[in-house]
């Protein structure tokens, strides 16, 4: 039997348009028998609108007469003609125009070279290849290595800026976590004091308050000179 397109508002309508025990309702709704009870109790999709079977292509104007007629019968669903238009599209893999597929090369070197924490995986989603091609761009073994030059994918038309954006955003979180997990620290190690690394420390200047005050006698004491304390 084929899954029944929203079961609890198939089952509002059933519960409020027919005769069919709670077994069948749910039989044929995936649902259990007390979940059915408390629809009709309205303890359960209180707030459900129905939805026509029948309308939908789910369910026949004759499966329904029938299960009216017997109790025991099981109703069978029929394939919703909706049923297409709500499942959801398969992405397909990028295509690449012949006319850009020899510059793939030197977006994936691009890759390589400025974003390394972007997985080969997403380089090969992105541009389209294989990661034997990645895998021989990086060990240079690619037939035409010695012309591959690393140019960004959005230059070459391979990509749109947005998307580029977007992946290298992702890959740049996803590393940040890792190395957290790893206790590695993003910001890199701080400096050393200069105790550990043997460079002189440099005094403090004595600050200006400290300073004794001026007098008569260092004021003109000749060769003195008057702007010595006031550099900086």
């Amino acid at each position: 039997m084929n899954d029944v397109l929203m079961p609890k508002a198939t089952a509002v309508w059933l519960v409020d348009n027919t005769s069919l025990t709670f077994e069948q309702i749910a039989d044929f709704c995936g649902l259990h028998p007390l979940e059915v009870n408390g629809i009709a109790d309205g303890e359960v999709a209180r707030d459900i609108r129905g939805a026509d079977p029948i309308a939908n292509g789910q369910l026949s104007r004759e499966e329904l007469d029938r299960a009216g007629a017997d109790p025991k019968y099981r109703m069978k669903a029929q394939k919703s003609r909706h049923a297409e238009l709500l499942k959801p599209a398969k992405k397909q893999p990028r295509y690449t125009p012949v006319s850009r597929r020899q510059d793939r090369p030197d977006a994936i070197a691009w890759f390589i070279r400025n974003h390394p924490e972007i997985t080969d995986g997403q380089i090969s989603k992105m541009l389209g290849t294989t990661k034997a091609t990645i895998d021989q761009v990086r060990n240079r073994s690619h037939w035409n290595a010695t012309n591959i030059k690393p140019v960004d994918p959005v230059t070459l038309g391979l990509v749109g800026q947005l998307e580029l954006d977007d992946l290298v955003k992702k890959a740049a979180e996803k590393r940040a976590r890792d190395d957290l997990r790893k206790g590695i620290v993003p910001d890199g190690p701080t400096l050393a004091p200069a105790s550990e690394t043997g460079a002189p420390e440099v005094e403090e200047e004595e600050p200006r308050s400290n300073r004794p005050a001026p007098t008569a006698a260092n004021l003109f004491r000749p060769g003195v000179d008057l702007d010595a304390d006031d550099e900086d």
